[in-house]
């Protein structure tokens, strides 16, 4: 006869120590994620056990149950959105690099020209700028639900999707770093929800080692094509003054597709309006907004070579509304 919390088997799978602890399955995962989303993990279970988690270092079968459980809890199985949105966007940066989401305006651009976007995230830890406020400069709001997203993107091709609003449980579990002091896998998880089952995904990161991981846990989700970068503060924003590589996955094939520097300036403004409108001496946002529009064309299929990429980038951008909405 025990009293032990039915929880604490997890926990001790990953705390043992040296030779003895291991990482969850792919069930394991699942299964503890969702006790812990339902409120059935003492708060103290669910601290030790994120950090464990991430002490361990993330592993892409362990990170597709969490995945799993979280869409569960946050109901996202139940194929009411599937098929709404053409591209799945997370925006879940908050490296100190970030200043203006110039991002925001290369997924408006990719909706306007008829590829239905849905971003989703939380910006509490960004060190710039964050996608709410940029919308109402914009003359935008955030959806409210899952719902209203899904109503957004039908009327205007896009919409953004805070986390709060998708899974409370969620945000409180990824707002814990303010209390932990660490990043937890929670931000792998929210980058990798999916919420609308897209076909095509764009997905940024701060650390190159999480290139593999986010690869490895889409291929395990059966998710259909994804683009990874490593981006601005960890955010999908390709810098053109500076070469980098777009790791394209569709299905289980990978491919590495160098992109080249297109400029030498860096972008430095205020304000994602004037960009938006085109207005004289912005030549240096423009073109990070152009090149990152050119991650969502490799990630729709529209291009499979980085100079057609960026040429039907530049298209798409020419091609926009002088307003966002």
């Amino acid at each position: 006869m025990t009293d032990e919390h039915i929880f604490a088997q997890y926990v001790r799978t990953l705390g043992r120590g040296p030779g003895r602890s291991r990482s969850l399955t792919r069930e394991e995962a699942r299964t503890a994620l969702g006790m812990v989303l339902r409120g059935e993990a003492d708060p103290h279970q669910v601290g030790a056990f994120l950090m464990l988690l991430r002490y361990r270092g993330e592993d892409p079968d362990e990170v597709a149950g969490l995945v799993e459980a979280a869409r569960v809890a946050a109901g996202l199985s139940d194929g009411t959105c599937s098929g709404a949105a053409d591209l799945d966007w997370p925006s879940y940066g908050a490296g100190r690099t970030r200043d203006e989401p110039w991002f925001l305006l290369s997924a408006l651009a990719l909706a306007q020209a008829g590829h239905r976007v849905i971003m989703h995230g939380s910006n509490a830890f960004t060190q710039g700028r964050d996608v709410p406020d940029a919308l109402g400069e914009l003359g935008l709001r955030s959806a409210t639900s899952r719902a209203d997203a899904k109503a957004l993107v039908a009327e205007t091709g896009f919409a953004y999707l805070p986390l709060s609003a998708l899974s409370p449980e969620l945000d409180r579990l990824l707002n814990l770093r303010h209390l932990l002091g660490l990043r937890s896998p929670i931000n792998t998880v929210c980058r990798l929800l999916d919420p609308f089952d897209t076909h095509a995904a764009v997905d940024g990161v701060f650390h190159p080692p999480y290139i593999d991981l986010h690869l490895g846990v889409a291929q395990r989700l059966n998710r259909p094509r994804l683009v990874v970068v490593k981006g601005g503060g960890g955010e999908v924003e390709r810098n053109p003054a500076k070469p980098t590589t777009a790791y394209v996955q569709v299905g289980a094939e990978r491919q590495e597709l160098p992109l080249p520097a297109l400029t030498t300036a860096k972008a430095a403004a205020t304000g994602l309006l004037p960009v938006w409108r085109g207005d004289p001496g912005l030549e240096a946002e423009t073109a990070t907004v152009i090149a990152t529009i050119a991650l969502g064309v490799l990630a729709l299929g529209l291009a499979h070579e980085p100079a057609e990429a960026d040429r039907v980038a530049a298209e798409i951008w020419a091609g926009r509304r002088a307003v966002a909405g």
